[in-house]
This record gives structure tokens, sequence and C-alpha cells, in this order.
């Protein structure tokens, strides 16, 4: 992280953001720590919430940080097999994977990858995608046999990312993972970017969805969760569903090295910014 001056945050801040005194203010907390970001869902598919995304993390580089970057992309996958004629079936919310349709959730998350390293590229912010193709970072076995090629992380190579940040690069990594013998295995976009996260023991890890965070019973945002909480809000069914495994593996990396991680709502303007550079913060912030 560099010096920055009030002027200099003047031009580089949106006005409907967080204010330039408490920007100051965070910018020396995250001083040459890793920031992990997962994104996914209306964040890849709508146009609008994608182009302020991709306006957010060139305003975070431009004040010095270097982000590092997980994207999903389930929605195309889906859209993509139903065009070949092929059925999406899911099991605990992870997508059975056979040798067809491999190829096809390959071919759309490099493609995906692509796609955001060249908006990264119009806003002026160097990036480097890290996939199955190039420099692959993720060393997978797989997991449940019924789910055919999805694999686990075993192994995350931090050399190549840190490579990356060395270049002033925003890493952009694919979900994607080879075994041994280089075979390509789809993984769960969240169970990446938590072994990742974990890996580079960041200070945080952001997952962005279309949820406002983890909400009580009365549907009112709770900002801030731990362990005990999580299990009783699970008990009593107030965390249903998809949201179980989301609100897991967010507490085992939050348990495992990492200070802090946040589910924000993707779909609202600068989340991302308010999340790290503000005193009200952004989504329910997680804590072991």
């Amino acid at each position: 992280m560099f010096e920055i001056t009030k002027e200099e945050l003047k031009k580089i801040l949106p006005s409907e953001g967080p204010s330039i005194e408490e920007v100051k203010k965070y910018l020396e907390k995250y001083n040459d720590e890793y920031i992990v970001i997962k994104c996914g869902g209306s964040v890849l598919d709508d146009q609008n919430v994608f182009n302020n995304f991709i306006n957010d993390i060139s305003i975070l580089n431009k004040l010095g940080f270097i982000p590092i970057i997980i994207h999903g992309g389930g929605k195309r996958i889906s859209s993509r097999l139903n065009d070949a004629g092929i059925k999406s079936n899911f099991i605990n919310g992870l997508r059975v994977t056979d040798e067809k349709s491999i190829n096809i959730v390959e071919d759309v998350l490099n493609n995906l990858n692509k796609e955001i390293i060249e908006s990264l590229k119009k806003n002026k912010c160097a990036s480097e995608g890290l996939n199955s193709k190039n420099k692959n970072i993720l060393i997978v076995e797989q997991g449940n046999k019924d789910l055919g090629f999805v694999g686990t992380p075993k192994e995350v190579k931090q050399s190549i990312i840190e490579q990356v940040v060395r270049e002033k690069k925003i890493p952009v990594i694919a979900p994607l993972g080879l075994n041994k013998i280089d075979q390509v295995f789809n993984i769960n976009a969240d169970t990446a970017a938590g072994a990742i996260a974990k890996k580079l023991n960041a200070r945080r890890l952001i997952i962005m969805s279309d949820v406002e965070g983890v909400l009580n019973s009365d549907k009112k945002l709770i900002p801030e969760i731990n362990t005990e909480k999580v299990n009783e809000l699970i008990k009593k069914q107030i965390i249903s569903g998809g949201m179980i495994p989301k609100i897991k593996n967010s507490l085992d990396v939050a348990n495992n090295g990492v200070k802090g991680v946040c589910i924000i709502d993707g779909r609202l303007n600068h989340s991302i910014l308010y999340e790290l550079l503000s005193d009200k913060g952004s989504g329910t912030l997680i804590r072991s």
C-alpha cells in the first residue's frame, strides 16, 4: 500500500461511496494484507452490476490494494449445458459434472476469466488470469464420486499468486483445478475461495452474493456472527438450504487464520468499498 493524499483520494473515490476520512483510516488497516474476493450470481450475470464490480475493483487498485478475485459462473454453465441438451443435476448444492459436462464447464469458466481480465484492462487495471489453461494454482482430488469431475482443493500454489501480486497485477482465478494426472475438475467457487484465503492467511474473504447477508427471524440483517450464533440459527432453521454450506465454509475459513469472512450483497453499489473502507461495513461479518 502506498501513501495517498486527500486530494488524490478526492479524485479516486466515488461521491456516493465511503467518506475520505473513513477511507484514510481504513487504508492503514489493510497495509500489505491479502483481500480475497469471491464474486458470483448477479455480479457476473447482470451487466450493470458487473460494471459496478469492475469499477470498484479498479478503485481499490488505485488506492494501492491488489485484491485476489475468484469468480463463479453457475448460471452461464447451466445455460450452456441446457443448450447442449444436458440437464443440470445437483447434490447438496454441488453440480454433478460428468465427462461431457466438464469440457463445457471448463470452457465457460475460462472464457469468463478472460472477460473479467479484459474489463479490468479497459479500466486501466492490470490483471492476470489463473485457470486450468494458464498457471493452474489448484491441485485437487475427486470429492464425492457421485458428483463426477468435482474436486476438493488439496494444494494451493501460493508462489504463483505471490508472483502475480509482485508484478502489481490482480490475480483473477477460475474455480478449476487439476489432479495429479492433469485431469481438470470443477470446484465450488466458495470452496476454492476459502482454500485460497486460508493458504494466504488473508485479512478478509469477501463473498459477494445475491443476498444482503445473514438475516434473523425478522428478515433483518445480522451485522456480525460467530460459531455459537451460527449453530443456534441452523438449529432454529433460520439459516437453511443452500445458505448452510456457504456459512459453514465461511466459519471454517474464519477458524483457520483468516481474520474475518464477509457475505455482502454484490447488487448494491460500492458494497465492497463500504465493507473494507467504512465504519458501518456491508453485509454480515463472520468471525470464529
